[in-house]
C-alpha cells in the first residue's frame, strides 16, 4: 500500500469513525433528555448528523474524497473516478471506521462496546425507502461534482437532514452505517437480520443513480495515476 493511499484510507477510517459516532451518540442523548417524545429525539439526532456529516467532508474531502460509505465509493470507482483496485481497502476502512464509531459512541454513554440492536426495521416501505435515500444520495453527489464541487458538503448535509424525515426508514443510505448501526440497541440502531435487505436496497439506489447520471450528466473523467 503507497503512502499516499494509507494517508486516504485512514482518512476513510477516521471519519466514517466520526459519523458513526455522531450518529448513535446524537441518538443516545436525543433519547435521554427528549422524555419520550420520539420526534424530538429524532430532531436532535437528525441536525447532529447532517451538520456533522458536512463538517466532516470538508476536513476529509482533499485528503481521500470523504466517502465514508461504499456505495459512494463504488459508484466512483464505476465512474473511474477511483481505481478499482482501491476500493477494498475504501470499504474496509469504512466498515472498521463504522464499528469503531458506534463502540466510541456506546462508551462515552456508559454502554456496552457492542450489542445486538433489537430495532425492527423491515418491509417493503422501508427497504424502497432506502433505495429512494441512497438514489438521491448519489444524484446529489454525483450531480454537484459536476457541476458545483464546493456545494458538495452543503448539499450533501442538507439533504441527509432532510432525508431522516421524508424517508419512513430515517435515511441510512450507507451499507458501513447499516452494519455497524446493526451493532447498538440503542435509538440509532437495526436489527441485524434487517441489514442485509437495507443494504442490497442501498446498492440498488446507487446503481440506479449512476446509470442516470452518466446519462444526464455526461463528464470526462480520469482515473488516478498511481
Amino acid at each position: 500500500m503507497t503512502a499516499s493511499l494509507k494517508r486516504r484510507v485512514t482518512a476513510e477510517a477516521l471519519g466514517t469513525m466520526l459519523l458513526l459516532a455522531m450518529v448513535v451518540g446524537s441518538g443516545i442523548m436525543g433519547d435521554r433528555l427528549a422524555a419520550g417524545n420520539t420526534a424530538v429525539a429524532l430532531l436532535a439526532n437528525t441536525l447532529a448528523t447532517g451538520t456533522g456529516l458536512a463538517v466532516l467532508i470538508l476536513i476529509f474531502g482533499p485528503i481521500s474524497g470523504a466517502h465514508f460509505n461504499p456505495a459512494v465509493t463504488l459508484s466512483l470507482a464505476w465512474e473511474r473516478s477511483l481505481p478499482w483496485r482501491e476500493v477494498p481497502a475504501y470499504v474496509a476502512a469504512q466498515i472498521a471506521g463504522g464499528f469503531a464509531g458506534v463502540a466510541a459512541a456506546d462508551f462515552m454513554f456508559d454502554l456496552p462496546l457492542f450489542f445486538a440492536s433489537t430495532h425492527i426495521r423491515t418491509g417493503a416501505s422501508q427497504w424502497f425507502s432506502e433505495f429512494v435515500a441512497t438514489f438521491g444520495l448519489m444524484a446529489i453527489i454525483l450531480g454537484c461534482a459536476r457541476q458545483r464541487p464546493a456545494a458538495v458538503p452543503w448539499a450533501v448535509g442538507a439533504y441527509i437532514t432532510a432525508a431522516y424525515w421524508f424517508t419512513a426508514s430515517t435515511s441510512f443510505a450507507n451499507p458501513a452505517v447499516t452494519l455497524a448501526r446493526s451493532a447498538t440497541n440503542t435509538f440509532a440502531g437495526i436489527r441485524p437480520d434487517d441489514a442485509p435487505a437495507f443494504i442490497a436496497a442501498q446498492l440498488l439506489g446507487a446503481i440506479a443513480a449512476t446509470v442516470l447520471f452518466r446519462w444526464l450528466l455526461p463528464a470526462e473523467v480520469t482515473v488516478q495515476k498511481k
